[in-house]
């Protein structure tokens, strides 16, 4: 009977190789995973620092070292890079959803976007702002004096009676706690009808404070929810909240800069819309950092609206929001 012989070869490893290759896994394990400096590892093993310097770049070189990083903030950088593949935005920033507490999780979110102001500006910078409680957490992050010598400039007309919803009030706010000087708007949010409204913006101390908004480095504004009933908008103008069947029909999504927009983030047609006194979205535009601070689950909607539309540079937003808006956006496909 036939014996069928083997043609496999035994491979076998220089001895030389087999050396080099023992000292640099002794090597990557001193240093990757038992934290010792290159210096130490060429004492413990009798070799030049040179020598270890090599074994280790070798190491890496063949593909024997793999980093992984395990932090609690994985699922947050996850978070971020998923809402930024939406697409409309360059960048976000999520920080943990730490209460079902609406009022401390826009805190939380305000801070964030307020460290995030701070690493940005610079001496002799124009910021520009809308009212709103997103603004005014940001504000409130805000943890001052500073030392900055920067201008603070509202982007719209002014509504008062509510804190938050007086620009001139937050932006004074916003000037006290940076160092700053903020300029005041003397002109309502909403004019009468759109004659009224080119009258406002022709007024030279109203033209004026446009201009400074126009030239602004930094925006940092709120998103509007519209159809939850907490919403802010019906708190900027006496008949919106009557007029809430126009609005709906309208099909509006969110605000943005008081201006209703639809889910792809395109302005309605809606009559107070063309009475705004304020920038439009197109000059809006050109202000090259452009900041949008929202939470909450009512915001969701409105966000993934402004991202659609192609608004914001950045999103600041809590970990629950954020999720939600990916969701949205998932479904939507």
């Amino acid at each position: 009977m036939a014996i069928a012989k083997s043609t496999s070869k035994v491979v076998t490893i220089p001895r030389e190789d087999a050396v080099n290759a023992r000292l640099m896994h002794q090597a990557l394990v001193m240093h990757f995973l038992e934290g010792l400096t290159q210096a130490q590892i060429a004492d413990r093993l009798g070799l030049s620092h040179a020598t270890v310097n090599r074994l280790i770049k070798r190491g890496r070189q063949l593909g024997l070292v793999e980093i992984k990083i395990k932090s609690p903030m994985e699922p947050l950088v996850e978070l971020e890079q998923q809402l930024v593949a939406i697409g409309g935005i360059s960048r976000a920033v999520v920080v943990p959803t730490v209460s079902d507490n609406q009022q401390t999780a826009l805190q939380a979110v305000g801070e964030a976007a307020a460290r995030m102001l701070l690493e940005s500006i610079a001496d002799g910078d124009t910021i520009c702002i809308t009212g709103g409680k997103g603004v005014s957490a940001v504000v409130a992050g805000l943890h001052g004096p500073h030392g900055f010598d920067v201008e603070i400039v509202p982007v719209t007309g002014c509504v008062q009676g509510k804190h938050y919803t007086d620009v001139n009030h937050v932006g004074a706010l916003m000037a006290e706690r940076l160092g700053g000087l903020a300029y005041q708007i003397h002109a309502p949010l909403f004019a009468d009808d759109a004659e009224q409204r080119a009258m406002l913006i022709g007024m030279r101390s109203v033209g004026d404070v446009f201009r400074k908004a126009r030239e602004a480095k930094i925006a940092v504004v709120g998103i509007g929810s519209i159809l939850s009933d907490d919403s802010s908008y019906y708190d900027l103008h006496p008949s919106s909240s009557t007029d809430r069947v126009a609005i709906e029909r309208s099909g509006a999504s969110c605000e943005l800069l008081a201006h209703l927009l639809d889910v792809n983030g395109q302005v309605c047609d809606y009559a107070l819309n063309r009475s705004l006194v304020s920038l439009t979205l197109a000059e809006f535009a050109s202000i090259p950092t452009k900041i949008g601070v929202a939470s909450g689950s009512n915001k969701a909607g409105p966000i993934l609206s402004v991202m659609r539309g192609g608004h914001l540079d950045t999103l600041v937003t809590d970990e629950a929001t954020g999720a939600r808006v990916i969701e949205l956006a998932g479904g939507a496909r």
